[in-house]
């Protein structure tokens, strides 16, 4: 679903000059630890837009699929679905453990059409032309240069193949995510930031211009606003325990954890929040046949 990054790490990284190989083996831990909550039902909007990207790229029986990010599954499952057993679908992610959930999950489903790595999306090493389809699904905005990954992913993409690039909007998960933030700021200010790598394509300009940077130009984009509901306070624990804030909060103390749980949901309380934005962007572009 993602490729797995904590929020922040490779934001941080690509600003300060940080090693990328350090960032990634940060995110991979971060994803890692998230695992055990990646798959909560609390948090099935991870599932709802991968189906949505799968949905928007028309795949055929029998098609070829390159699945990055992939997280637990949330595209390249749908994406096996869709093209049947004459097709193949590859999902590769820097986590070991989401990549276990979704080996799991294929297995129940009986589909025999997937195969599965632990891989960076930069360096998998398939020939230009390789595939019907490339699906990156909240993952292309934890890359330092987005251009560059881009054209890795474009140049696998067959001559009348789709590449699919799925970001989020503005204000993720507010009003829970100032909160959150707030309160680290407070316990933990060393770990604070104040940039989510993905405000970089949070609006369809940006993307679309970041994705001509690419030289990829006939984009269908797609905005679509959205909540998802918190039935309790504790929901939106579960959410962060299962997401990318994990790695922030693996780097507290058990006392500290628990005063930033305490008070970020007494804040969700307080405001009555009842619902996170979740705002997504879907981009699609079709590779012209040569």
């Amino acid at each position: 679903m993602t490729e797995s990054v904590e929020i922040g790490i490779l934001s941080t990284s690509a600003k300060n000059g940080q090693n990328t190989d350090e960032a990634k083996a940060k995110a991979a831990k971060a994803y890692n630890a998230a695992a055990d909550h990646f798959d909560h039902p609390v948090s099935s909007f991870w599932h709802r837009f991968g189906r949505r990207t799968i949905e928007r790229i028309n795949l055929q029986p029998g098609e070829l699929v390159l699945d990055v990010c992939s997280g637990s599954g949330g595209s390249a499952l749908p994406a096996a679905e869709m093209v049947g057993p004459d097709g193949h679908v590859i999902a590769a992610d820097l986590a070991e453990r989401l990549i276990d959930l979704a080996r799991a999950k294929a297995e129940v489903r009986h589909l025999e059409n997937i195969e599965f790595h632990v891989g960076d999306m930069l360096a998998l090493g398939y020939p230009d032309d390789s595939f019907d389809a490339v699906v990156c699904v909240f993952g292309i905005f934890f890359v330092p240069d987005m251009t560059e990954a881009v054209k890795e992913l474009w140049r696998m993409v067959k001559p009348g193949g789709r590449l699919a690039i799925t970001t989020w909007g503005p204000h993720l998960f507010e009003p829970a995510n100032r909160a959150f933030w707030d309160v680290i700021n407070i316990e933990r200010p060393d770990l604070h930031h104040g940039f989510n790598p993905w405000d970089r394509i949070s609006e369809p300009d940006g993307l679309r211009a970041m994705l001509a940077k690419a030289n990829v130009y006939n984009v269908d984009i797609l905005a679509e606003a959205g909540t998802h509901p918190l039935n309790l306070p504790d929901d939106w624990w579960k959410i962060a325990m299962g997401s990318g804030y994990r790695g922030t909060l693996e780097q507290l103390d058990t006392d500290t954890l628990d005063r930033v749980r305490q008070e970020n949901l007494s804040r969700l309380v307080e405001g009555q929040v009842n619902a996170i934005e979740t705002n997504v962007i879907y981009a699609v572009a079709t590779k012209k046949d040569q």
